[in-house]
């Protein structure tokens, strides 16, 4: 008999997550006593522990991407030391690991922390040592998770080529860096604004993902497939390429989702953000059940688990519960991710054959 799809259930099957923002997702009591160490508390705009997540959801519920993004200064101030960006690090693959996540990626602009003298290198070994430090912890609670990093450029700056540069010499010695991502508001700022940069890391075989989220829609995803692009940060967009049949109610694919579909183009989907930021009215207007549904290669995100007031659970279950989904779905959702991922070819496999695999037939038997 299949198993049930419950909250509880999904909290502990194994899951994978690949958009998540480093400084998206602390937790309130860190942002609260690291900004008393760093003298940032008087611009809070609270202390109060529950009001301060509730002003940071506020922002995220706003319908207004800026506003939205407006909410990562208090976060970021608290990341300018290598021992607050350790912090966060770690405390990141604690929490996710207790959430059932068994593989993840997060993701952070280094040029962003840089305000009080840090450099690229420092960011990198704070981050590297709080995700290794993380997955110890994790491990030796009988949680075990492996937590890689992507850097990323922001779009509206003018720095993308030394960013691009900087990921590509770093990567050898340091195998958390897996991949170069551009991140940032959207609307104006294109990928191909920073065609150099993304030519570089095609060049030097450096694995892209680019997010693709915001209007004008469909030329924005359009523009980061033709710069390489091997996954779309949310491209939740892509629905305006497609529509229903009237007869059949099969969807109907234009040119480029038949092309994401075709080519398999990971699509890392995160349905709360997507509807706190007005791209859909609810999480069950999303396009990711019927996507899912029509064999495109989507996977379920958090972006920003503080802002979004998310975990990775609970956007599984939001997902599974708004298109009735059932065991093998759910399964392939995650199995999409982590055959998508940027973790080595034998890591995928390990983790699909030994973890993933096992556990979803188990649910769905």
């Amino acid at each position: 008999m299949t198993a049930q799809v419950t909250r509880d259930a999904v909290l502990a099957a194994p899951k994978v997550l690949l958009h998540d923002h480093l400084d998206g997702g602390l937790r309130v009591a860190t942002i609260l006593e690291l900004s008393d160490e760093i003298g940032w508390t008087p611009r809070l705009p609270t202390t109060d522990p529950v009001a301060l997540q509730a002003w940071f959801t506020r922002g995220a519920e706003s319908r207004d991407l800026l506003q939205y993004l407006a909410t990562f200064e208090h976060t970021i101030a608290v990341m300018q030391t290598q021992a607050g960006i350790e912090r966060v690090a770690y405390e990141c693959v604690v929490d996710l690991a207790a959430d059932g996540v068994v593989y993840a990626e997060t993701r952070l602009a280094p040029e962003q922390h840089e305000q009080q003298g840090l450099g690229f290198d420092a960011v990198i070994e704070a981050l590297a040592a709080g995700l290794r430090r993380g997955e110890r912890d994790a491990a030796a609670a009988g949680r075990p998770i492996e937590v890689n990093a992507i850097v990323c450029a922001m779009r509206t700056e003018e720095r993308s080529l030394e960013v691009v540069h900087d990921v590509d010499r770093i990567r050898a010695t340091e195998p958390k860096v897996v991949a170069f991502d551009l991140a940032g508001a959207e609307t104006g700022w294109p990928p191909s604004l920073h065609a150099e940069a993304l030519a570089f890391a095609r060049a030097r075989h450096l694995n892209i993902t680019i997010h693709a989220s915001e209007p004008p829609d469909l030329e924005l995803i359009s523009d980061a497939l033709s710069h390489g692009a091997h996954r779309i940060g949310h491209g939740v967009r892509l629905d305006r390429d497609t529509s229903r049949d009237p007869a059949t109610g099969e969807l109907v694919l234009g040119p480029l989702a038949r092309y994401v579909l075709d080519h398999q183009v990971h699509l890392e989907m995160a349905p709360t953000c997507n509807t706190q930021i007005g791209a859909v009215p609810s999480v069950a207007d999303h396009p990711i059940g019927p996507f899912l549904r029509a064999g495109f290669n989507v996977g379920v995100n958090t972006d920003n688990r503080l802002m979004s007031h998310v975990l990775p659970s609970s956007e599984l279950w939001a997902v599974a519960e708004a298109f009735g989904l059932d065991w093998h779905e759910i399964g392939r959702l995650v199995r999409n991710a982590a055959e998508s991922s940027f973790a080595p070819h034998e890591v995928r496999r390990r983790l699909i054959e030994q973890v993933i695999d096992p556990a979803y037939a188990a649910l769905a038997s």
